[in-house]
């Protein structure tokens, strides 16, 4: 996979993808990205409305770096999560290594949650065991539902086949009813294509140089 290492403006790092012409997060602060759409509107919602055990599923494992800072939130907050985590194309384990993302959290889990087997429940801290699966979310094995879905695969231009009222329907099915998906992409075919596949969808004020992201309640 032909993929380099990038520094996003928050100093945190970022991978290019150059088979898909995409960046893994925000070249404006992939940290920043990632605490606005996935933990502040995902985790930190989703542990105001259920009070026990959290599972979370993640489109796009990618660079581990919204595992990370959910393990730092289950920690902040006394939470168990049971994250899954689906990625079709993984960044080689070496190259993950690379990334800064222990250091400009102050954690400790980036190696353990790239070198963690695919398929097996693996615990990588008290608070969180994961899952990751590599394969494609439509090849899928039967993983129960969730609390909250953190949808990040890459860009609509990088793989519109991930952003159809058929992928959401998938995604809807795997989704407790009132629980979230949180999504940078605002596009406005992908909230059409949310509220056909049974979501309310409400926008946002999103991270720096982004208008607006997406949570979408299942109803």
């Amino acid at each position: 996979m032909n993929t380099q290492v990038v520094v996003t403006a928050d100093g945190s790092h970022s991978v290019f993808n150059a088979e898909v012409g995409q960046h893994y997060h925000s070249i404006y602060g992939a940290v920043q990205e990632s605490d606005r759409v996935f933990i502040e509107l995902g985790l930190l919602y989703t542990f105001q409305r259920v009070k026990g055990p959290v599972r979370v599923f993640e489109m796009g494992f990618g660079t581990g770096l919204n595992a990370l800072m959910t393990i730092r939130e289950a920690k902040r907050h006394h939470r168990v999560i049971d994250y899954v985590g689906v990625e079709a194309y993984p960044i080689p384990v070496d190259e993950a290594k690379l990334l800064n993302y222990d250091h400009e959290l102050t954690t400790f889990w980036l190696p353990d949650l790239h070198e963690a087997p695919w398929n097996v429940p693996t615990p990588i801290v008290p608070e969180l065991t994961l899952t990751k699966y590599n394969t494609k979310m439509q090849d899928l094995p039967p993983i129960g539902t969730f609390d909250l879905v953190y949808y990040d695969a890459f860009a609509p231009e990088g793989q519109p086949e991930l952003w159809t009222l058929e992928a959401f329907q998938k995604v809807a099915t795997l989704l407790q009813p009132g629980g979230a998906l949180t999504t940078y992409c605002s596009k406005s075919a992908v909230q059409r294509n949310l509220r056909e596949a049974g979501f309310e969808v409400e926008k946002h004020v999103g991270p720096a140089r982004k208008r607006e992201v997406i949570r979408a309640i299942k109803i």
